[in-house]
């Protein structure tokens, strides 16, 4: 055997959560490469590889044994090694027993700090077989796991029931014992296409074999390429455009070993919906891709991705049409249920959902944000009665049947319900805008009652949470009061809105009752608020000293800073 072989590492698997797949790969390749290193197993490169049924990794020119290593080890001083007589002390035959020689075996070395017995040993490296069933073991036991399962009456534990183990060294199989399980010189295919074993000839057939034997796409970045490319061909084909959404991508990836996408139709009454209705239906609950036509309207079909070549497609395709069916009748059973009851209908009942057990119920909160955006409304120049509209509006999507069933719909459906029942646009609109930004990147509220709104909401989270002792702490921000901050800042900036932040945090602090000592966490909001403002600018690339230099004169009003940051680093680009 030569010095250096391919390496293919398989874990097969029951199916693992979709959702979970890709980063528990790319953590086992960390895990893998890190142990290897730390072996002294040098390689050229490795790939990771995923389906639903296994993780793999594939490691080019692998060392198939550790390096020999010159081992040396000090004794006894030479001072106190020996008697008066010159006999070795029991310290010196202790040290020479140890090392398996005799005391005239030993040598001594000349230091900076004496003389000193010393031994000279060439240990041996291990072999990569030798190592591998500990890599293995040690990397899947610290992937990131929320819940590990265990399986018939065995101790070991992992996202779901291990099914074999193959690794490949080479063209020959590596048989050892792993997690209480012993190895297997094969692999296997598909679930249904080919569930029988497949004798890989070599490392470099692995996947070429999968995918012509097994009818399994291992590597998880081509086989999502290949799902791409169907859905987008079938999607021109009905000339239109299919929504990819990069989730849903990656999890429909997951779901599958051999991708055949398939176009399913649905009753265009249901075209009646909102737009996002249908949308959630079809992405998140069924895990489908929308159409769109050229006006960018929704279009009475779906494209789906199968995990099996049905010889019978129209049935794959019949049986995904009834289950979407019933789906899209309980969405449209809601929505005429809300419409019925109207919006404002609800509320009364936020008195009866609980925000947080200290800062009150959802009735107190859409109390507090009245207040704050009766402030802002005049700060901003929004019209105050809107405003105050839209903030006793805007938690009563809530309570209504659709979010209930679609939770993802949560700040979406207020506005419908608003416009069906006839409520003023900007207030529909700010129904719709006070939750942005929701994620980086995202659009900012258009309409001066839509940013009152969506900063003094961002308000309150911060100053109430803050009171109460659960600010962010490292990682942990259950409250999300970062996106938040960034969000509030976001706004008041590229808004344009002249707005100073103590002030607002005063005048928001009066709307929380006394018992919420919100009043003593100002200071340390606005430190927050502050390290997000330098986070914020530092991350779009704007110098550290340039940031830190106005942040000494002023950053309490954030367009203020702004304004002072592009002048300064204007400033700095003259030839002067």
């Amino acid at each position: 055997m030569s010095n250096k072989q391919d390496l293919l590492i398989e874990v097969g698997t029951e199916e693992m959560p979709p959702t979970s797949l890709k980063r528990l790969a790319l953590a086992f390749h960390d895990e893998v490469q890190g142990l290897l290193e730390n072996e002294r197993l040098n390689f050229a490169s490795m790939r990771w590889l995923a389906t639903p049924r296994r993780l793999a990794l594939l490691i080019a020119d692998i060392d198939t044994a550790q390096a020999d290593v010159k081992q040396d080890r000090r004794g006894p001083s030479v001072d106190v090694a020996f008697d008066e007589d010159g006999k070795p002390t029991k310290a010196t035959e202790g040290f020479a027993r140890s090392c398996g020689v005799s005391v005239e075996q030993l040598t001594t070395k000349e230091t900076d700090k004496g003389s000193w017995l010393m031994h000279s040993s060439l240990v041996k490296g291990k072999t990569l077989a030798e190592l591998l069933p500990a890599i293995v073991e040690t990397a899947l036991g610290k992937l990131p796991i929320a819940k590990r399962m265990r399986w018939g009456d065995s101790d070991v534990e992992f996202v779901r029931p291990i099914k074999w183990f193959f690794f490949l060294l080479g063209n020959e199989a590596i048989r050892c014992n792993v997690m209480g399980m012993a190895s297997q010189d094969v692999s296997y295919g598909h679930r249904f296409h080919h569930p029988q074993p497949i004798q890989v000839k070599s490392v470099g057939d692995y996947l070429e074999q999968l995918k012509t034997e097994g009818r399994v796409i291992v590597d998880y970045q081509q086989r999502r390429a290949v799902i791409l490319d169907q859905v987008r061909k079938l999607a021109a084909e009905l000339e239109g455009e299919a929504l990819i959404d990069e989730g849903l991508l990656d999890e429909v990836t997951a779901l599958v070993e051999w991708p055949v996408a398939f176009v399913g139709e649905f009753n265009p009454d249901f075209l009646r919906l909102p737009r996002e209705v249908l949308i959630a239906t079809m992405q998140d609950h069924q895990k489908y891709f929308p159409v769109i036509d050229q006006q960018d309207q929704l279009q009475a079909c779906f494209i789906g991705v199968a995990n099996i070549e049905s010889a019978q497609p129209h049935l794959v395709k019949e049986g995904n049409e009834r289950v979407i069916q019933p789906r899209l009748s309980d969405a449209a059973f809601f929505w005429q249920r809300d419409l019925q009851r109207g919006l404002s209908s609800h509320i009364d009942g936020l008195a009866h959902v609980l925000y947080q057990k200290q800062l009150g119920n959802l009735h107190d909160r859409m109390q507090r944000l009245m207040q704050h955006a009766n402030y802002l409304s005049q700060q901003i120049g929004a019209d105050p009665d809107k405003t105050r509209r839209a903030a006793e509006l805007c938690f009563c999507d809530l309570l209504t049947e659709m979010v209930f069933e679609f939770p993802e719909l949560q700040g979406i459906m207020g506005k419908y319900y608003a416009e069906a029942a006839g409520e003023d646009a900007e207030v529909c609109a700010a129904l719709d805008e006070f939750y942005r930004p929701r994620f980086a990147g995202d659009v900012l509220p258009a309409n001066k009652v839509g940013q009152s709104l969506a900063i003094a909401e961002k308000i309150d989270s911060l100053l109430g949470i803050f009171a109460i002792g659960k600010a962010p702490t490292g990682a942990r921000d259950p409250f999300a009061l970062r996106r938040s901050a960034i969000g509030l800042l976001r706004i008041l900036i590229e808004g344009e809105l002249d707005v100073d932040l103590r002030q607002l945090l005063q005048q928001a602090s009066n709307a929380f009752p006394d018992t919420i000592k919100t009043e003593e966490v100002i200071e340390q909001v606005l430190t927050f608020l502050q390290e997000r403002l330098r986070r914020y600018y530092l991350d779009e690339g704007v110098d550290n000293d340039v940031v830190e230099a106005v942040l000494a004169v002023c950053s309490e009003q954030p367009l203020d800073f702004h304004q002072r940051l592009q002048a300064v680093t204007n400033f700095r680009k003259l030839p002067e």
